[in-house]
């Protein structure tokens, strides 16, 4: 059997942090690789060195190569520029498109039977791009937007009502961005429909508080973008692909009709276990709601269309 392979491609902020909660809950070995000399390697040191503190058994490499990730079961591709404040996401769309070809053909190359989890921004359109350039099923190539953004609306929700955050389930479909679509109406506290413990003008605050979370974190950093949350989602879905755990998560998979939509790379819930998505999941959405959809998806396909694949 021997231990599952983690890689970690990118160790900033988000794959740094990524590593640290893959470790502590010891999901697997860990290798974390970055094009600077020294980064990965003195991250991946620094955290081994914290297991005899917390008592976690994984091996945490750092290093400049693709060898090391051979047989990698997930690859986090957390690669790329980050946001900076005024940047939009689109500003990145060039620089991240050269950032993610080289990373996805060298991960697949050393890895062909590896489920990826993107983490890059524009996250639906780097998803796609990494779905069209790597050649590998759409049930292995899987976005990482709808666990963090449901759960900064969790969060704000908890904060408002003053309750746990474990009590709150939410579910939200769309594009990693302002046009996202948080869905109130499937979202409960403790089996309580939100709707029975705030009112509508509460909730269409948190919702627009949600749509702008990255934004926010942006403006309060101003040198960076948020890492502590993107990471724990990314790691959620680290953990239910190899505990083959089943969770209903919503993430960014290739949709062929679902939802009516088709060649768009777009958040909707999945279910998520070891072979990767192993079924999307297709909501009763009204025709408020088919409309906010709609019109995320037009904003997805024209940062799509600018790849000009």
């Amino acid at each position: 059997m021997g231990r599952k392979k983690i890689s970690i491609i990118g160790a900033g902020f988000v794959g740094a942090t990524a590593a640290h909660w893959a470790a502590e809950k010891e999901l697997g070995d860990i290798i974390l690789v970055d094009i600077l000399e020294g980064i990965p390697q003195g991250k991946a040191l620094d955290l081994f060195e914290a297991a005899p503190v917390e008592g976690f058994d994984a091996r945490v490499v750092g290093t400049n190569e693709y060898e090391e990730t051979k047989g990698s079961d997930v690859v986090v591709i957390t690669s790329g520029v980050a946001r900076k404040p005024g940047m939009s996401r689109e500003d990145l769309l060039e620089t991240n498109k050269k950032i993610i070809e080289s990373v996805v053909a060298q991960v697949v190359k050393m890895s062909p039977d590896a489920i990826l989890i993107m983490v890059a921004n524009p996250l639906d359109t780097m998803t796609y791009l990494a779905f069209k350039r790597s050649g590998l099923p759409r049930e292995r190539i899987i976005g990482m937007a709808g666990i963090l953004d449901t759960a900064r609306f969790k969060a704000f929700i908890a904060m408002e009502l003053g309750v746990s955050v474990e009590d709150i389930q939410a579910l939200l479909l769309g594009g990693h961005g302002d046009e996202m679509v948080p869905l109130p109406r499937y979202t409960t506290v403790s089996g309580i429909p939100l709707s029975q413990l705030l009112s509508g003008e509460a909730i269409d605050r948190l919702v627009n508080r949600t749509r702008k979370g990255g934004g926010e974190i942006v403006n309060l950093l101003k040198t960076g973008s948020a890492y502590y949350a993107p990471a724990a989602s990314a790691v959620q879905m680290v953990e239910a692909i190899l505990k083959d755990k089943k969770r209903i998560l919503p993430c960014c998979v290739y949709l062929d009709g679902e939802y009516g939509l088709k060649d768009i790379c777009f958040g909707v819930p999945i279910k998520l276990g070891e072979r990767g998505v192993e079924s999307i999941i297709q909501l009763d959405l009204t025709p408020e709601e088919k409309a906010l959809v709609a019109k995320s998806a037009e904003s997805v396909k024209k940062s799509i269309l600018e790849l000009k694949l």
